[in-house]
């Protein structure tokens, strides 16, 4: 018997930042991280395991996956088939509505929504938590997206075999908003993998980075359940720059941001100072993303569309868990 399943998963943004891992291997971040799934933004995959293939197949946005590519989606298959028992190669499909592989998180969305909707094909019933774990092997991000609303990640520990992001309790209600200030529709030409690896073997920061981050999530976390806008957006701004500072120390430095970051983060100052509570978030990449509350977003995307090099402004709310459906069946 054959099965297809079909997930949606979503994009977050983390604001208290994950950034290095506790071994490469293992996939286990050094730092907690809290993030904010986005509504706005999704990724959409196919998965169906039967008889007639002899490798497994990818498609990404209408092409074929490359050989990196194919390697991390079969890692994520081969671990469900060990599971599932199953000897059958996968068709895999998926396809993101904003830009991939520019600092957008389109791998945590993508591999959430894998994960699920490979372990629903194989006819695995998991919860949510064991998901989050196999889409954080792939990704670490990844087991973030499995969630709606606000989530934290723990940081693992070098014995870990197990770790799952958890959901932020009545977050998704709270009336604030993540305006993602699109600066270029290019990939980055540094993974974020490849990039923390070298920003913990090179940065003589990353130690300081890895001893301060648990404190900012804590602030963010904190902030999150006083629904205290100021002090969450007050913390997320000092995890990225720190972040951000831990990588450009790295030798050859790490610079993600554009000359058009950089105009998107001081206009972010200015609303500020201005009286209009506005604040600012990068990840491994050139993208700018400003956390308000949701009554000012509309007015703080309108001001950032007019910062020359701004491609789209995309005003996002807490978005919902992924969700899969089995879509067909058959022999």
């Amino acid at each position: 018997m054959t099965a297809v399943a079909y997930a949606t998963a979503h994009p977050n943004i983390a604001l208290a930042k994950y950034w290095g891992k506790v071994d490469a291997a293992t996939n286990l971040p050094a730092v907690p991280s809290l993030s904010m799934t986005l509504d706005a933004m999704s990724t959409t995959t196919t998965v169906g395991f039967g008889p007639g293939l002899d490798t497994d197949r990818v498609v990404i946005n209408g092409r074929s996956a490359t050989e990196t590519e194919m390697r991390r989606v079969s890692a994520v298959l081969d671990r469900v088939r060990l599971e599932a028992g199953l000897r059958t190669r996968a068709w895999v499909e998926t396809a993101n509505d904003f830009p991939t592989g520019s600092g957008l998180a389109s791998s945590a969305s993508g591999f959430a929504a894998l994960a699920l909707a490979a372990t629903r094909a194989a006819g695995l019933e998991w919860d949510p938590a064991r998901v989050s774990d196999l889409a954080r092997q792939a990704s670490a991000s990844a087991a973030r997206s499995i969630f709606g609303g606000f989530v934290t990640l723990p940081a693992g520990t070098p014995d870990a075999t197990f770790l799952a992001a958890e959901p932020m309790a009545g977050t998704s209600e709270w009336p604030v908003a993540i305006s993602v200030v699109i600066t270029t529709y290019q990939p980055k030409l540094v993974g974020s993998t490849e990039g923390m690896i070298h920003t913990r073997a090179t940065s003589p920061y990353y130690a300081a980075w890895v001893e301060r981050a648990p404190a900012l999530f804590e602030r963010a976390r904190l902030a999150v359940l006083a629904r205290d806008i100021d002090a969450l957006g007050a913390a997320a701004e000092e995890s990225a720059f720190a972040m951000h500072a831990c990588a450009m120390a790295a030798s050859p430095p790490l610079v993600y941001f554009s000359p058009v970051t950089l105009a998107v983060i001081e206009k972010v100052r200015g609303l500020r100072r201005s009286g209009t509570p506005a604040y600012a978030s990068m990840d491994a990449g050139p993208q700018v993303k400003v956390l308000s509350s949701a009554a000012d977003a509309a007015q703080i995307a309108s001001v950032l569309r007019e910062v020359s090099g701004v491609e789209k402004v995309i005003v996002a709310r807490p978005g919902s868990p992924a969700s899969v459906k089995l879509v067909r069946q058959g022999t």
